[in-house]
Parts: C-alpha cells; structure tokens; sequence
C-alpha cells in the first residue's frame, strides 16, 4: 500500500499508547487519546482504518466506545480490537456481540499485537475492494444506482437530524436512442463513459454524491444545499457536458451532445421519504424536457 494505514489506540494509560506506538509507528500513521470521548471524535473527523481499545477507562468505557461508534454509519464498519486485562469468556463474548472483532489480552505481545493488526487491515482492505466494485458502474467507471440509493438514504437521514435541506439533481442526455441507432452501440458507450467522467468532475464535495442513474440517466445528491446552490450546481454540469463538443447529427437541440436536468430540494421531517425528493425531480426533468431541452428545471 502507497498510503500508509492510520491505527487508532484509545487507551488511558500513557505507558500502554507509548508502547502501541512503539510497535505500530513504524508501518502506520499512529494517532491516539486518552479517553473514549476524544477518541470518537478522532474517529469521526480521521476515519482510522482500524481502532485498538482499552475496556476499562473512566468516564465512557471500551465497550461504550464500541457501541457508539457502530452506531454511528461515518464509523460502523471501522474493525474495532479490544486490548485488555480481562479475561472472563462473558467479557470476550461480549464484546464481540456488539462489534469488536478480536481481542488482545495484556500483558501483550509486539509480535502479536502486529500480526493482529496487520491481518485485520487486509480483511479490511479486501471488503473494502469489493464493496467499491459492487458499488461502481461496469461501463462508466463511476457509482451505480446501488451506491446512489444507499447515499440518498443515509444522507436523507443526517438532513433530518441536522435539519438541513437536502437537493437531487436528475439528468438525462438529450435524444440518446438517435446518437445510439446513429453511431452505434460502442460509440454510445463512449459518449456515456466522457459524460460520466466530466459530471463526476463537477462535485464540489466529498459528500456530493454524482451516479449512473440508469441508462442516459445521471443523478447528483447534494447535502447542505439549497435549491439555489444546487441550480448553481447543475447549470455547471450542464455546462460541462457541452463544453465537451461530443458531434450529435441526429439531436433535435443543437449539433452536440446535451443534458436536460431536473432539480428538487427539500428539509425533510421525520415521516418524509427520499422517494418524494425523486418523484420531484424527475418533474422537473420532465419539464425541461418539455421546455426544449439542453437546460436546467428546479423547484
């Protein structure tokens, strides 16, 4: 791996993180606190590949450090190994039951603590391979409709807690099936490849969440964005996908390639559905269809 890993070790004892950093420093990023609390907001604003904890702290323990950061979707699926003096099988069980993945028992090894760590990081980049391809285009290259569907949701739901507005962005290239039966099938995938790659190129933020919707069909989630932030956001994709000239003879628009973009923004509340967000973009591509298309519609 070019980048190195960064291990996590939430521990109070000074002498224990020394230690663990001692062993760990050499091949991994190595970050570290004291107490439980600091060490989920480490964990929330770093994102550690992996968390090694002490199970008895003060004030918030090992076990509820475990609990919330499984709770917590920025951080559920960080491997979570609990280092420990403790040596009751209801202990270990338990800790298994709500999340951690292994346990290393004190006084602990350097060789054990190494080979624990780096074998949990390859299952880790493994899953993390595989979750990428099951959520990646096959023809474009860039996130499919599973992981548009899973970003809207949890999105969704981080808009109801923060209450804050949430924006959608449907796309559609302009008179597709004439491009496809005009320069065929393998130039079709072509100008669905370039399209994909210029939109992906327009998101501002990590979070902004650009897919293949289906088909000719884009989609673009936008958190923490109002309707007019996000028509800004869409007149630049709209934009972009133009300044890339691809030839289009047969479009009824123009001579080149063009999208048409429907936009909708809401505040959910609990009891709203993403479902609602996308039925009124998809009314607002409607209508930019209906207006002429190679434009942008937004409510």
């Amino acid at each position: 791996m070019s980048e190195k890993s960064t291990v996590l070790a939430i521990d109070d004892a000074p002498a224990n993180l020394k230690l663990l950093g001692q062993i760990l420093s050499p091949d991994y990023r190595f970050v570290f606190a004291t107490k439980g609390a600091d060490g989920l907001d480490i964990a929330v604003n770093q994102r550690p590949d992996i968390i090694l904890t002490d199970v008895v702290m003060p004030e918030m323990d090992g076990h509820q450090v475990c609990k919330q950061l499984k709770s917590n979707p920025l951080t559920a699926k960080i491997p979570v190994i609990f280092i420990t003096s403790l040596k009751d099988e209801t202990d270990e069980a338990f800790g298994l039951e709500i999340g951690a993945i292994d346990y290393i028992t004190k006084p602990f090894s350097p060789a054990i603590v190494k080979a624990r760590v780096r074998n949990h990081l390859e299952l880790k980049h493994y899953r993390d391979m595989l979750e990428s391809q099951a959520a990646t285009d096959g023809l474009t290259g860039i996130p499919n409709r599973r992981h548009f569907d899973e970003s809207l949701e949890r999105e969704w739901r981080s808009a109801i807690r923060r209450k804050s507005p949430i924006s959608l962005i449907l796309m559609d290239i302009d008179c597709f099936k004439p491009y496809n039966d005009f320069y065929g099938h393998l130039q079709g995938d072509e100008c669905l490849r370039a399209v994909g790659r210029s939109l992906i190129g327009g998101a501002r933020r990590p979070s902004e969440t650009v897919a293949r919707y289906g088909g000719e069909e884009f989609a673009c989630v936008l958190p923490d964005t109002d309707l007019g932030g996000a028509v800004h956001v869409a007149n630049e994709l709209l934009e972009r996908v133009r300044a890339l000239e691809l030839t289009h003879e047969k479009s009824t628009v123009g001579s080149h390639v063009t999208l048409s973009l429907g936009v909708a923004c809401m505040a959910p509340e609990v009891g709203d559905t993403p479902g609602e967000l996308i039925q009124r973009a998809d009314a607002q591509l409607y209508e930019a269809k209906r207006a002429g298309r190679n434009q942008v519609k937004g409510e």
